[in-house]
């Protein structure tokens, strides 16, 4: 049986994301994937679809309606891939009680103002260029490594070579717990 992943979007939503179909096209055989739009998961209905309106929008409770949804849907444990606001808003889910087996976020510079984690193994990456990423003193008060990307800003995860590297580190995390799962089971 796969193992179940969640895919949570950036604050674009499935509106701007055909980046996520090499994702899809890359995990899909090994996950049993849920994908969420994070527009939708926030209720966000607005006339202007401009970043700063967006962004504003998850700002003042967008966020927190989108915590409150995820945690409504979901209710098994599965792995969490999550794009920028999306992993701000998986990171306060799983705060909350979402049960989570990884949460692996790319980008997600609102999870700077964080003080708690989620209670499961975290991977978090940004490019070195993102202005908005945590400053080192976040990473060591939450016993989290950092990891950067060199070259790259805000919108790495659109990128094919993070893309793939994303994807295999993923890939990675479940064929070593099924190694050693395999390996308990032998003992």
């Amino acid at each position: 049986m796969a193992e179940r992943l969640v895919i949570v979007s950036d604050m674009w939503g499935a509106k701007k994301a055909l980046w996520i179909t090499s994702y899809l096209g890359y995990l899909q055989q090994y996950f049993d994937i849920t994908f969420y739009d994070s527009q939708q998961l926030a209720n966000l209905k607005l006339t202007v679809n401009s970043e700063e309106n967006i962004h504003n929008a998850f700002v003042n409770g967008g966020i927190d309606t989108a915590v409150a949804h995820l945690l409504l849907k979901e209710k098994q444990p599965a792995h969490y891939l999550c794009f920028s606001m999306g992993g701000a808003i998986a990171w306060k889910a799983g705060v909350q009680g979402l049960p989570m087996k990884s949460l692996y976020t790319v980008s997600s510079t609102r999870i700077r103002s964080e003080e708690a984690k989620p209670d499961c193994p975290i991977d978090v990456i940004f490019g070195d260029n993102d202005m908005y990423r945590p400053k080192a003193s976040w990473y060591e008060k939450l016993a989290i490594k950092p990891e950067l990307i060199s070259g790259f800003g805000h919108n790495m995860y659109t990128d094919d070579k993070i893309i793939q590297k994303v994807c295999l580190d993923l890939l990675d995390k479940v064929t070593q717990k099924v190694k050693k799962t395999k390996k308990e089971k032998a003992v």
